[in-house]
């Protein structure tokens, strides 16, 4: 098979996603009242934010524009998981169905090919609110803004949104091997929920395993760290574009050794 390159790939992504992208808004009612849930739903989680610190004025010395910066920031690195990797939770259906099969006889990745049938276009909502979080939260926190600091943000961001893709990829494979896979996608939206908060908040062997097994404090918490408390940065922080890579690149081989072992349903 002819090697592809990043050109071949990057050009073809475009060509899929807008024939996606054009059927969706072929059904412009159906587009603008998932866009308007999608507002809705990360509306309702600020909300909750209000209402805690309508009770206690700080979380394990975390305050509100503090909470609703680490919100904001942890929709922004979902962004890209929640609109270029969305397919990932039909994934299992492919399978059992059979499929599935199809992508396996394309003269492309499998992987890529999969993915980019699909583009969330609502996951742009998503992104705005959390856009909007962030720039509330740096004014009431009074934080210093400069090129340099944007630049510090979207690499952190971006390094962020690798560990939110990789958990996805995780927990959606295990269709290839396991019937009720469900409960894994179920428990990884679980656990992104989590990212939400300060990774402080949680006991010692919670703390451990949000950081080095499940790297859920990758996705807000410690890159946050860079832009709220400086001073407090754990050194672990400047590796998280590392990390991300490294979490990613695992997700996307076990991913591909399942979809390498798919003989079809047998039928």
């Amino acid at each position: 098979m002819k090697k592809r390159g990043i050109g071949f790939y990057t050009k073809i992504y475009f060509k899929i996603i807008a024939q996606d992208i054009k059927s969706k808004m072929s059904y412009r009612e159906d587009f603008i009242i998932s866009m308007i849930g999608m507002i809705a739903m990360n509306l309702a989680g600020a909300v909750s934010f209000w209402i805690i610190f309508q009770n206690f004025p700080t979380v394990q010395g975390w305050n509100y524009y503090e909470m609703i910066f680490l919100y904001g920031f942890s929709l922004i690195s979902a962004t890209p998981a929640q609109c270029m990797f969305d397919n990932n939770w039909s994934l299992r259906m492919h399978v059992y169905s059979g499929d599935f099969i199809k992508y396996c006889f394309r003269p492309i990745n499998i992987f890529f090919y999969f993915m980019s049938e699909i583009f969330d276009v609502k996951g742009l909502g998503q992104f705005a609110f959390g856009i909007v979080a962030v720039v509330y939260a740096w004014i009431k926190l009074e934080l210093e803004f400069k090129v340099y600091t944007l630049l510090l943000f979207i690499v952190a961001a971006v390094s962020a949104s690798l560990f939110v893709i990789a958990i996805l990829n995780l927990a959606a494979c295990t269709c290839f091997w396991i019937m009720n896979s469900f409960f894994a996608l179920s428990l990884s939206n679980t656990l992104r929920d989590y990212a939400k908060y300060p990774v402080t908040i949680f006991g010692p062997v919670l703390r451990a395993i949000f950081t080095f097994v499940i790297p859920i404090g990758f996705m807000a918490f410690y890159p946050s760290q860079l832009f709220l408390r400086p001073e407090s940065v754990s050194p672990i922080v400047w590796f998280t574009p590392l990390f991300g890579m490294i979490f990613f690149y695992i997700s996307y081989k076990v991913w591909m050794k399942g979809a390498m072992s798919y003989n079809g349903t047998g039928s």
